[in-house]
């Protein structure tokens, strides 16, 4: 066996075409370069990342907060950090059940919850033209606005125009019925409304389709049973509202959110209102379980601060 080995024994076999990574570019040394392959930077891609995250999660807040405020109060309450402002109650559980007679079982005990409520000061203007300001209280669970404190009466209709998201023409027309008694021919509308007949019949069509209103033989009317509806802009104070600090009990999921009711008051009560603060307020609810005639329980639901008994009681425990 012949001991002389080829000359490239070790070599790698020849290849007429270059290597890949093979520049065939001479540089100025008229030397091959070899060719590096460009990769997008970490930092770039950790930027990138960042934004998407950030973005999805501003997304999700708006969408949380404006189109699913119950959702949202669902998870404050489950989180239920920090402090809240709650009316400080005038009655306890005992002092209701004393003063109505109520059939109280000796076993039962009664537990407190907290209705939420947006505490809002104002200013605008009278029908004198004068400049006034107040205190506007409002439901966050019903939708409706406090009208005065003393008996804790409420308006009825403005959780429909929240619903339906009327805008402000569309509350001039609600506005323009209610002051008619209920009931409003086409020109008053037409002239409320300071527009051309055409365009004035298509905002009046809208509100129909909103089912806001209802046309009728004489005119439009309100399309609610025994709608109230009240246009000045303030609660009724009859005792000073009082707030303490809480944080031990439960508060009851809220069904609208403040931005829902900042956006229907501005439609609502004109261009010269202005809302110079707001506060979320709580006020105490008692459950107070009561053994009727044949025996059997039932739950009942009273104002902490009125003592009254709350009969729509059913918003509270959906």
């Amino acid at each position: 066996m012949d001991s002389k080995q080829p000359p490239f024994h070790n070599k790698q076999p020849f290849s007429p075409f270059p290597a890949e990574n093979l520049n065939l570019n001479k540089n100025r040394e008229a030397q091959y370069t070899i060719r590096k392959k460009k990769r997008f930077p970490r930092k770039m891609l950790r930027l990138l990342s960042t934004l998407i995250t950030i973005g999805t999660l501003g997304y999700g807040a708006w969408w949380l907060n404006d189109a699913q405020p119950q959702l949202k109060q669902v998870v404050l309450s489950r989180l239920n950090f920090g402090k809240f402002e709650t009316f400080e109650a005038t009655f306890t559980p005992k002092q209701i059940a004393a003063k109505k007679r109520l059939a109280v079982p000796k076993e039962s005990e009664s537990s407190v919850k907290l209705h939420p409520y947006l505490l809002m000061r104002v200013k605008f203007t009278s029908r004198a033209a004068e400049t006034e300001e107040g205190v506007i209280l409002w439901d966050l669970i019903k939708g409706e606005m406090v009208l005065n404190t003393k008996h804790w009466e409420t308006t009825h209709g403005f959780a429909d125009c929240i619903d339906a998201k009327a805008r402000a023409h569309e509350y001039t027309i609600i506005h323009t019925i209610a002051e008619s008694d209920g009931n409003a021919d086409h020109e008053s509308l037409v002239t409320a409304l300071n527009l051309d007949s055409s365009l004035a019949d298509i905002w009046v069509e809208r509100c129909q389709q909103k089912k806001l209103i209802v046309k009728q033989e004489d005119g439009y009317r309100i399309h609610l049973h025994n709608p109230v509806l009240c246009f000045t802009p303030s609660t009724e104070i009859a005792t000073p509202l009082i707030t303490s600090t809480q944080t031990r009990y439960e508060r009851l999921a809220r069904h609208y959110s403040p931005i829902q009711i900042k956006k229907a008051a501005q439609a609502a009560f004109g261009s010269d209102f202005a809302i110079r603060s707001m506060q979320d307020v709580f006020l105490p609810v008692y459950s107070i379980k009561i053994e009727n005639p044949d025996g059997s329980l039932r739950t009942t639901f009273w104002n902490g601060l009125t003592g009254q008994q709350i009969h729509d009681h059913l918003a509270l425990i959906e």
